[in-house]
């Protein structure tokens, strides 16, 4: 059998549970490691250019406007590959390449894959999901392996907060700058494992823009940063859009040191073990004196206050 994902936590996914022998056909913006083993299939259109997220954006809506897409598949490494299933996605076709887009490439080989979109809403849609991969790659018992091992992480999260009676905390996750966008999908669940509360997130629907005096309205606790598909590097770059803004310095969690910057990964890409990351990474900044995390973790993401210090 041979697989192909066009959708980065797909594959992030098929290597966690240790099935990659199985995989040939990725995206250009797979993990790494994917990167250097598999053939790339779908591609971007606006590859290697440099743009501001404001940029990114209007680009985006324009396209999307004229009934246009962004990405494409190479359809003569489609089908040197010929995979027996392609897994897809519908969650946003902004973001990664859609089932639509990939069909009509797929129907066009001499044999026709058979597309599995995985389109999750929730955190427990996320998990779900690992075992559908597994299962139609004939390893079901791996997917409820690595779930199961993932779910006990969060239950000790749950059950910390709950014999240290700990209360939860008023949170923002920005999923993008310039536009604002808040939260969506699985990341409001995340938060609330980790023992915070966003009420300007919309749980298991999309993330929409809102408007900045919402957010003055709201001046939470802590505010983290982790627009989609961006590095902590690459963040830094579009921090002028927010601390341009006449209220910025008066926000609670600006004044109070409590703005963070966060890798995308653990939060817009469902890979169900990026995402359990994404949780054990909130627990520690929404409660930092009640959980540890590893080295490795706490590089996910930085308190922006302090790097304001250290320039």
């Amino acid at each position: 059998m041979t697989v192909s994902s066009f959708m980065p936590a797909v594959t992030q996914m098929i290597y966690d549970m240790g099935l990659q022998q199985y995989l040939n056909g990725i995206t250009f913006e797979c993990p790494a490691v994917a990167l250097a083993e598999k053939k790339v299939a779908v591609r971007y259109k606006l590859e290697g250019q440099v743009l501001t997220s404001e940029e990114i954006n209007t680009i985006f809506s324009k396209t999307k406007a004229e009934g246009g897409t962004l990405y494409y598949v190479d359809e003569p490494v489609l089908e040197e590959i010929a995979p027996d299933i392609i897994f897809t996605q519908d969650v946003c076709d902004v973001c990664q390449i859609d089932t639509e887009c990939v069909a009509t490439s797929a129907y066009k080989l001499p044999k026709i894959p058979k597309l599995i979109s995985i389109t999750p809403n929730s955190l427990e849609d996320v998990f779900e999901n690992a075992i559908t991969i597994a299962e139609a790659m004939g390893k079901k018992e791996v997917g409820l392996a690595y779930v199961a091992k993932l779910k006990e992480r969060v239950y000790k999260i749950v059950d910390t907060q709950r014999a240290k009676r700990i209360q939860a905390k008023s949170v923002m996750l920005l999923e993008w700058i310039n536009p604002l966008f808040n939260c969506g999908h699985w990341i409001p669940h995340q938060i609330g494992y980790a023992g915070g509360i966003d009420l300007l997130s919309h749980p298991s629907g999309d993330s929409i823009v809102i408007p900045w005096d919402k957010i003055v309205k709201y001046d939470p606790e802590i505010l983290i940063i982790a627009p989609c598909g961006y590095g902590i590097s690459r963040t830094l770059e579009d921090m002028q859009f927010l601390e341009e803004k006449p209220e910025w310095k008066s926000l609670r969690a600006v004044k109070n040191e409590q703005v963070f910057i966060a890798d995308f990964e653990m939060f817009t890409q469902s890979s169900a073990g990026t995402l359990v990351n994404g949780i054990e990474c909130l627990a520690k900044i929404i409660h930092p004196e009640h959980f540890n995390i590893s080295e490795e973790l706490q590089q996910k993401f930085t308190n922006y206050n302090q790097l304001l210090v250290l320039e």
